[in-house]
Parts: structure tokens; sequence; C-alpha cells
């Protein structure tokens, strides 16, 4: 199971990826096909989309069939396939495509460790067990950033997305060999409930909004924004742009570590989860007020939305304090579908508001600032009805 465990962590370094490495591609995919900021800013929201809507699927097969063939086969098709249909596009269609693929790949790997640490493992562990996949997956987060703006300076993005190919579909041939699949308990067969039963918990309906707004400006700046908002505000080129992102990176894995300890610290998961969420949104304040009163400042700013923002583990302790075991499998890629698909909506809501603004707004501070405010409102939002969920 350990053996089977490390590449799961390894399948979601490359989820991380895939989510994250638009941002530095920017301006070489703007050069060579064409794309612009609301193209990448669509098919990036696509690949959340794709990955909320398979949650659905995934949940249902975690239950009936595992993690090792649910993980492994989805990795191979989507992982592996996306950064093929990626390293021979020749559009901004093309990277849609693949961008959609890459979504399907990604989207049964972190729920997969989620159902075995919820199902072998007790559940005072589990933040601390989630929190640290997602940080150790978050080399994935790091690799999107500096390391591979270097790559493409070296090599050229294509090859890069070739040698991306090839880790995927090795990591998935890695998983169907040693993965293990959690025993199920007698009797679980019989039991009764579904994903209705989970969608009309009232625990469950007041942690559920502001699952789907709190990764909402993490993802968002650091999967797409921040490459033309330090573009097109500040001048820096693509070396600059990752390091800036790797930095905000860095950040997020951080955090992810500290949610669990801070929890057992202070002895409630609401107050840490309040805490984190509303600090990120008062930063997102700050950059509203304040786009362009200098790169480093925006850059220390987005790093502590990093960190701050990392709660989703924590969030996803919470909520399954309040799911049946044998739901298990759907009642956290419930969670997850609304977690990224909220992140999705975001994306396309911002690329839409590209789009109405015109290419000579849609580079300037004010622009940038006004999208800052949109993840702020929508995370206090979140908070405000979380602020009346059931602590345990």
């Amino acid at each position: 199971m350990k053996a089977g465990i490390l590449f799961l962590v390894l399948g979601y370094v490359l989820s991380q990826f895939y989510r994250s490495f638009l941002a530095v591609l920017t301006p070489v995919l703007g050069v060579e096909l064409g794309a612009t900021s609301s193209d990448l800013s669509f098919a990036s929201g696509l690949w959340f989309i794709v990955f909320a809507t398979m949650q659905i699927p995934v949940g249902w097969a975690l239950d009936r069939y595992g993690p090792r063939l649910t993980a492994g086969l989805l990795l191979a098709i989507g992982g592996g396939g996306g950064a093929i249909v990626f390293a021979t596009a020749s559009s901004p269609g093309g990277i849609t495509a693949a961008m959609a693929l890459f979504g399907i790949g990604g989207s049964p790997v972190l729920m997969a460790a989620y159902y075995i640490f919820a199902r072998m493992y007790p559940q005072a562990m589990f933040a601390s067990l989630a929190g640290a996949t997602i940080g150790f997956g978050s080399v994935g987060n790091l690799a999107g950033a500096s390391p591979l703006a270097y790559a493409v300076e070296v090599f050229g993005w294509r090859e890069s997305m070739w040698a991306l190919a090839l880790a995927a579909l090795l990591v998935a041939a890695a998983l169907l060999v040693f993965l293990r699949d959690p025993p199920r308990d007698e009797g679980e067969a019989q039991e009764t409930g579904n994903l209705l039963s989970l969608l009309t918990n009232r625990h469950l309906l007041l942690i559920i909004p502001l699952m789907i707004v709190l990764y909402g400006p993490t993802a968002a700046i650091r999967g797409l924004w921040a490459g033309p908002y330090f573009e097109n505000v500040f001048g820096l080129d693509q070396i600059g742009i990752g390091r800036v992102t790797l930095m905000m990176g860095i950040a997020m894995a951080l955090g992810s570590f500290a949610y669990g300890p801070a929890e057992r610290l202070i002895g409630s998961k609401k107050t840490v989860i309040m805490g984190g969420n509303l600090s990120c949104a008062f930063l997102c304040l700050a950059l509203w007020a304040f786009p362009s009163a200098g790169w480093l400042t925006s850059a220390i700013l987005i790093t502590a939305i990093g960190f701050f923002g990392a709660s989703f583990p924590a969030l996803m302790a919470h909520g399954q304090l309040f799911m049946p075991r044998h739901l298990t499998g759907r009642g956290m890629t419930m969670l997850n579908m609304f977690g990224i698909g909220g992140v999705g909506l975001m994306q396309l809501t911002t690329s839409w508001l590209a789009r109405a603004a015109g290419p000579e707004v849609n580079v300037t501070p004010e622009f940038f600032g006004n999208l800052f405010l949109l993840f702020a409102i929508s995370v206090l939002v979140g908070c405000a009805i979380y602020a009346f969920s059931t602590e345990k």
C-alpha cells in the first residue's frame, strides 16, 4: 500500500502541474499559436469544469471498483493522451482539447488517496495526511513555474509536453501494478444511501458554499492570471513570471502542511478554516486597492494568498465527519466536484470579463484589480455561510 500511495502522490504531482502550467506558457503560446489571455483562461477553466464533472463517475468507480483501476486507467488516458494532444497542437483549439483531457487524467488521483486515508486511517489523521498529499504533490505546481520556464527555453515547449506524456504513462502503469484497494466491510453492499442523500445533508450544505469558492483565488492567480498580470502591469518576462509563481507555489505547499497541525494546536477545524479564508479575502482586497503598487509588493501578496488559501484538505476533513463510510468515495468526490467546479466557473467568468473588457482594457491595472475584488467577495460570501456550520 505504501508503494501505491507513493505513486498516487506522483500522479497528484502531475495533476497539480496540469492545472497550473499555462501561466508560464502565456508568452510563447501567444507568439506561436496566437493564443490570447481569454483563450487560455477558457482552456484553463475547461480543465476545472471537466475535472469537476468527472468527480461523479470517479466517486462511483471508487466505491464500486476501488482506487487502483480508477486512478490508473484515467491517468493513462487523460494524462498521457492530453500531453500528446498539447505537444501536437497547432491552434488555441488544440490547447483547449488537451486541457480537457488533462482534466480527465487528473480527476481520480487525489480522491483515490483520500479514499484510502478515510477508510484505513484514524479520522484524526485525515487532515494531516490529506494536507501532506497536497503539499508533496505541489512539486507539480512548482515544476510548472521556473523549472518549466527553463525547460521551454532549453528544449522547447513541445518537447517538454512529450516528456510529460511519457511521465504520465509510466506513473499510470505503476499504479496498476503497485496500488492495492482497501478491504471492504462485511455487509457494506447492503447499506442504503446515494449521492442525493449527501446533497441533502444539512451539515454538508453549510460546508459546500465555502468549498465552491475557497480554491478560486489561489488556482486562478497561480494557474493563469499571474502571467498576464505581471507581464502587462509590471513588464516581467517568462523567467520573471516563473519565479513569482514558483514562490506562490511554495507558499501553497507550506500552507497545505500547516493547516493540519494548526487544527490540532487550536482544537477547532472551523476556527482555522475561517481564519485562513478571511485572511485570503483581505489579501485579495489589498491587491484590488493597490494593483500597481510594485511587482515585489504584488508578488508578496499573492504568495501570502497561496499560503492562506490552502485550506482545501482541512475543509475536506470537516466534511468527511458527516459522510457514511460506504459512501466515502462519492462523498469525497462530491466535495471535490464543488471545489474544482467553483474554480472552473471562476475561470470562465474571468475569461468572459476579459473578452467583454476588450484588449485595450484587460491589460490595465484596474482590470486586474477588479479580478482580485471578485475573488475577495466570493470568499467572503462563502465564509458568511460557513459560519453557521456545525463543528462536529
